[in-house]
């Protein structure tokens, strides 16, 4: 399979070997025409070496695959959850979804499914794909186009004290028209790699049944209490303005209670379309959440954190509940950009085992390379010559807010900052080369760098994984490449 961009990203650390690191991202076999499968990468060797990267198998029946997201059972099982679909195309680029149309009759024409890749596993074709003889379906539909499930997540209880250990919570929402509805599924993980039948899809608590409801993000408490976001957005995402709440399970997925509000009436940046001016790239999931590994005041703690674009330009807030979510502190503001008129979006939020949280994000704050300089060559900034959401002077060199680095942000338990952002990227990138386009072939003015990107910690280490275009010397065309980094923790 021939592949070039490697966008969006995920990955997690094995809970029986600290070293052993599975990252997984979107693969674009053509960026116009927005056709991607998942790939994945592995390291034995905690992040140093990745011997072992392909193509997640299984789904082959499928037009595509997406939205890379997976978690480590108790035994060293690694769970990919995934989003298969049909499509055609048609004569403008665009992408034909109606029913009875498909590709392959023989297949629903989306589902969530899942792919594992057994302990021990060595090779890169190495993955158990079906359940029962049948491909593994968490759950599949027919309906037409705007009636799909999307934005599935996965957690799984790895800890060998909780009383719901190795259930696999799978989440997703099923969109219908302009809303969405949580559904939920669980499982039991099996040490061969292998897992009980799924339950019967039911619906999570929300606030408002006839609004949008998305971005589930399950994390397990070490007490074996489930929580995830549900954010609820009033019929279309573009309008204002998003609550984020929260919902928990204290059964292994039984029965859920909630929502319990985080934060309300927070507005985001334009979706669909170009998310930020200067660029084109979309806006993605604008919320992150994670669960303390270490009580505090008797509760573990949880977290979330999520863009804020009141001012104009998007910003990183953070906030905590030290009482099971019953209230909230005051949010704080994670990004320390001197200037205010910059973008940082894209929160993820990692909790470590000794307490410490990390934020990672994408950054606007540094303005691209200068003409002349060795950076705007190994930048590819001279190809970036067509750009119909900027005023300024191509190619973009020292324009401010347009290119991109990553950076992060280490707490303790109680949100005292530790230190200031840290720069994770090495050089600073531009988010306009060889951008895949969501729309059609030709639309140049709304193009995708991901929508979210990986952050996961590992003893002493926090590894992310993220999108650059840079010229390393491995990349002379400047695709969009997955970049690992890795950072010691601070004491907290």
């Amino acid at each position: 399979m021939l592949v070039n961009n490697h966008s969006e990203s995920d990955i997690q650390v094995d809970p029986t070997n600290p070293r052993h690191l599975l990252g997984s991202t979107k693969w674009f076999a053509s960026a116009e025409g927005y056709n991607h499968v998942l790939g994945f990468y592995e390291s034995w060797d905690g992040g140093k070496t990745w011997p072992v990267q392909g193509h997640i198998p299984g789904y082959e029946g499928w037009t595509d695959d997406t939205d890379p997201v997976g978690a480590f059972d108790g035994f060293g099982n690694y769970y990919e959850l995934i989003l298969p679909y049909q499509f055609a195309y048609k004569a403008d680029g665009s992408m034909q979804f109606n029913t009875g149309q498909e590709p392959n009759s023989s297949l629903s024409n989306e589902a969530v499914s899942v792919a594992v890749r057994p302990r021990g596993a060595t090779s890169a074709r190495q993955w158990i794909t079906t359940h029962n003889g049948q491909p593994d379906i968490v759950f599949a539909t027919n309906a037409s186009f705007g009636q799909e499930p999307d934005k599935q997540w996965i957690a799984i209880d790895s800890n060998p004290a909780s009383p719901f250990y190795n259930t696999i919570y799978a989440m997703w929402v099923n969109f219908n028209g302009l809303g969405s509805k949580p559904f939920y599924s669980t499982a039991k993980a099996l040490p061969d790699g292998t897992h009980t039948d799924w339950t019967t899809p039911l619906l999570l608590p929300v606030l408002d049944s006839k609004q949008n409801n998305t971005d589930l993000l399950p994390h397990v408490a070490p007490s074996g209490v489930v929580w995830t976001t549900v954010d609820q957005f009033p019929g279309k995402k573009g309008q204002c303005c998003v609550t984020h709440t929260v919902d928990f399970s204290m059964d292994g997925g039984k029965s859920w209670h909630g929502p319990l509000v985080i934060s309300s009436m927070i507005q985001l940046p334009p979706f669909p379309g170009p998310g930020y001016s200067n660029t084109t790239f979309r806006d993605g999931i604008a919320v992150t959440f994670g669960v303390g590994k270490q009580l505090v005041a008797g509760h573990y703690p949880l977290y979330a954190a999520w863009e804020d674009f009141s001012t104009g330009f998007d910003n990183i807030i953070l906030s905590a509940s030290f009482d099971d979510g019953q209230s909230w502190t005051s949010p704080i503001q994670v990004n320390d950009n001197a200037n205010p008129n910059t973008d940082e979006f894209q929160p993820n939020l990692a909790t470590a085992a000794d307490g410490t949280i990390s934020v990672n994000f994408y950054d606007r704050r540094l303005s691209c390379p200068a003409s002349g300089t060795a950076e705007a060559v190994a930048a590819g900034l001279s190809r970036d010559t067509v750009n119909p959401n900027f005023s300024g002077i191509l190619p973009p060199y020292s324009a401010a807010n347009y290119c991109l680095n990553a950076a992060i942000q280490f707490y303790r338990a109680d949100l005292t900052p530790i230190g200031h952002n840290i720069r994770l990227t090495a050089h600073t990138w531009d988010p306009q080369l060889n951008s895949p386009h969501p729309g059609t072939a030709s639309n140049n003015d709304y193009t995708f760098i991901g929508d979210y990107f990986g952050n996961v910690t590992a003893g002493p280490t926090n590894h992310s994984t993220f999108v650059s275009t840079f010229d390393d010397g491995s990349n002379p065309h400047h695709y969009q490449q997955q970049v690992v980094a890795s950072v010691p923790i601070p004491k907290p």
